[in-house]
């Protein structure tokens, strides 16, 4: 993914900054002029900004105010200063909201201050401005290489806003700002090509904000494309067995977990025994989801199957072994496997869990009905 990016950000920087800058003709025999002059003589950028706020302050209504905010934009992040570069972007565009260039440029001042926040609303906008821009039609005055390049540039402008939402949640450096980010290129541009690698992204980022349900949905979204990460499968298949929700997904999902397992190769910075336990665990897990729907199901034989390959391999995870335990104690009874049902209700009451008492109660159910003494 590293690599891409840098590719991405090499390729997007040939992208102008700016457009054409604001110009005004005015005369050095006015205070004003000179303040001008003075203005575009000057070449230290902090002393040209305090410059530029002083025009601002004593000629708030000149006609020179638009060139004014221009070069506010381009000079202030040059000096770090990219809430004021930010700010007079937003006060150009009210004066003349078709300024795409300026759009641009805010957006990189939000990526070079490192602010997720103001990336992404800066992203959004300049975005919405580049689309209609790319739909407008051809001015009078516009010759057709003119309207053919405004029209190429917006859509450039389009797609590098993709680009800085993208690699602002690659360096978001917590989960809320990069989920926000990568919801709005969601939203901006479902079939991005940054969705190969965002979505896996975003899933995580909505996992650690706790927002389940729309974590699911973006890992459905990718199990759908054909690129599912292990967690994204068992992440699905766990929410719609827990919420009793499409059963057949779970088996879907749980069986594709299975066969992602036994494919996926052992990452570099894994050891061989983190990555053997991981699949363990995953497997299980894949096993056990689809014995938990096939006992809802009625089909006894294939839960009892599917929970006793998962049984092994739930080691450690005492709430699920409880579930498998309390299932195969339940499949056992009715297959009229008495003694294996017993087992696994012994073995389920040990555990605490919200399967206990249940089990505990069938236990005695059955030692009751068939005079067992121990």
């Amino acid at each position: 993914m590293q690599l891409l990016c840098v590719a991405l950000f090499a390729a997007s920087m040939a992208l102008p900054l700016c457009a054409q800058r604001q110009s005004i003709v005015v005369s050095a025999a006015t205070a004003e002029g000179q303040l001008i002059e003075q203005i575009r003589n000057e070449s230290d950028a902090a002393k040209k900004v305090a410059l530029l706020e002083e025009f601002l302050t004593r000629y708030p209504q000149h006609e020179g105010v638009p060139w004014a905010y221009s070069e506010m934009v381009a000079t202030c992040p040059q000096t770090g200063q990219y809430d004021k570069a930010l700010s007079a972007a937003d006060k150009l565009l009210g004066l003349d909201p078709g300024d795409l260039g300026i759009a641009l440029a805010a957006v990189k001042a939000a990526e070079a201050m490192k602010d997720p926040d103001a990336v992404r609303q800066w992203a959004v906008r300049a975005s919405e401005l580049a689309r209609r821009e790319a739909k407008a039609p051809k001015a009078g005055s516009e010759t057709d290489e003119d309207h053919k390049q405004r029209v190429a540039f917006a859509g450039e402008v389009d797609t590098y806003t993709e680009y800085a939402l993208f690699t602002s949640a690659l360096q978001a450096q917590a989960p809320g700002p990069r989920a926000a980010l990568l919801r709005a290129l969601e939203q901006q541009a479902p079939d991005s090509a940054y969705w190969t690698h965002a979505h896996e992204l975003y899933f995580l980022a909505l996992v650690q904000t706790g927002d389940v349900p729309a974590a699911v949905a973006v890992a459905e979204k990718a199990i759908a494309k054909g690129q599912p990460t292990l967690d994204m499968l068992a992440a699905a298949g766990d929410f719609h067995l827990r919420n009793n929700t499409e059963p057949q997904k779970v088996l879907d999902y749980s069986s594709r977990l299975i066969e992602l397992v036994n494919t996926s190769p052992q990452p570099a910075t894994v050891s061989d025994a983190a990555w053997q336990q991981r699949k363990n665990t995953l497997v299980g897990l894949g096993n056990w989801m689809t014995g938990m729907v096939y006992t809802t199901q009625g089909k006894l034989s294939e839960a009892d199957k599917a929970l006793r390959a998962a049984l092994p391999l739930l080691e450690g995870n005492d709430q699920v072994k409880a579930g498998a335990l309390f299932n195969l104690g339940l499949a056992n009874q009715k297959l009229n496997r008495l003694a294996d049902a017993m087992r696994f209700y012994e073995q389920c009451v040990a555990i605490q869990s919200p399967y206990q008492s249940l089990a505990a109660g069938n236990l005695k159910g059955l030692k009751s009905a068939y005079r067992v003494v121990k």
